[in-house]
């Protein structure tokens, strides 16, 4: 009976003494955020509503397809546009077959993968992945999809933000992009906030770069070959801070989160890291490269191939703010490049935001060889392809 009553407070001082090693200092200074929730009112899409969409002089906007519920990713083959729909746990295939600019025939070629989202395509294999597995198809002549192979499942659960994308690079590795489990938080595990590398060979996976609170959005410049990726910054810190990110994602680097934002922008709402402070922490992470208006919510990212007519400037889809008192996003930037590097950013595709109202949230992009860009519309189930005229 004795020997039980020793043992509890022995127990109870070593698990304290555990999470106090983990959690680190307090911050010690008092910082006061005013957090909003406004959600613009949702417009049920009519087709005359395109009229309302701007874009650059000498293009022009078209519906590619509707009717699509909640598609997010999208991947152009010469098969036609494969879709993911993260909600429905399916892919469609869409095909334009008389070469009219829109896509009159839809098929289901995969059903039953739940929360799918990332998509790509390699040697005749088509890849998707959920939150926590990764998965390929053989690709058939006509587009339709066999020979499911499950590659891994273990990726860390999905939290607050499920939404893996991927893709092949140069080096003929494959990168995904595994977000954070929650808003603001260290995370417990390590491939959370993070690019990681997967070797086709053996299906391994490394973490290429850390300290990305939520890049969903990357892609390979076409003439440099440098990964670049947009970075979601954190909730609930103001209308205006932490601001989203454009980074060189470059091997073995981290890029500040959850101590800094931006160009080493420390967060002095956080505690300090165990053993250090967020200041000294942060010197040894990179700065980001070009930052933008807070909450607009960054989905996809890619840029324009070789040959055509933007070649080396990127499109980001700018999903929309939720808690922001004035919305922002809602819309398609073009980031221009000068020698591999952005200079700027302009308008590509606008008009789904009317002060408190919205019809359209652009969530997915995919650019052709020619450069006809497609966008997709997550919250009316819609296709744009905006094309030179």
């Amino acid at each position: 009976m004795n020997k039980n009553f020793k043992i509890v407070p022995l127990l109870i001082t070593l698990v304290f003494s555990g999470i106090s090693a983990q959690r680190g200092i307090p911050p010690g200074d008092i910082t006061k955020v005013k957090h909003v929730t406004n959600y613009p009112e949702h417009l049920d899409f009519l087709p005359e509503m395109v009229n309302l969409l701007k874009v650059p002089a000498g293009w022009e906007v078209e519906i590619a397809a509707s009717g699509l519920g909640k598609p997010r990713m999208l991947y152009h083959t010469a098969n036609g546009m494969y879709v993911t729909r993260r909600d429905t746990g399916d892919v469609l295939l869409l095909q334009d077959k008389n070469r009219d600019g829109k896509f009159e025939d839809a098929k289901t070629v995969v059903a039953e993968f739940k929360g799918v989202h990332g998509i790509t395509t390699k040697d005749g294999w088509l890849y998707l992945c959920n939150n926590n597995e990764l998965r390929r198809y053989k690709v058939n002549t006509d587009g339709t999809l066999t020979d499911k192979q499950m590659l891994f499942n273990d990726m860390p659960s999905a939290g607050q933000h499920p939404n893996r994308t991927m893709d092949f690079g140069p080096d003929g590795k494959l990168y995904i992009s595994i977000g954070t489990m929650c808003n603001d938080c260290k995370e417990s595990d390590r491939e959370a906030a993070t690019i990681v590398q997967v070797d086709p060979s053996t299906w391994s996976r490394t973490i290429f770069a850390s300290g990305l609170r939520n890049n969903i959005g990357f892609d390979w410049h076409p003439q440099t070959g440098e990964m670049w990726g947009v970075d979601n910054g954190g909730d609930a810190k103001g209308d205006d801070w932490p601001p989203e990110e454009l980074n060189t994602i470059k091997q073995g680097k981290n890029y500040g989160y959850p101590f800094a934002y931006g160009k080493r922008e420390v967060d002095r709402s956080r505690e300090d890291p165990a053993g250090n402070s967020k200041d000294k922490w942060v010197e040894n992470t990179e700065p980001s490269v070009m930052e933008f208006q807070a909450h607009m919510a960054p989905i996809a990212f890619q840029f324009f191939p070789e040959n055509s007519m933007f070649s080396g400037d990127g499109i980001i889809c700018w999903h929309g703010s939720w808690n922001r008192t004035k919305p922002v996003g809602f819309k398609v930037q073009r980031i221009k490049f000068v020698n591999g590097k952005p200079v700027g950013a302009e308008d590509f595709l606008t008009g789904f935001l009317k002060g408190k109202t919205r019809f359209g949230r652009p969530a997915g992009v995919a650019i052709t060889p020619a450069g006809t860009v497609f966008i997709s519309d997550d919250a009316n189930g819609v296709i744009y392809s905006v094309k030179q005229k």
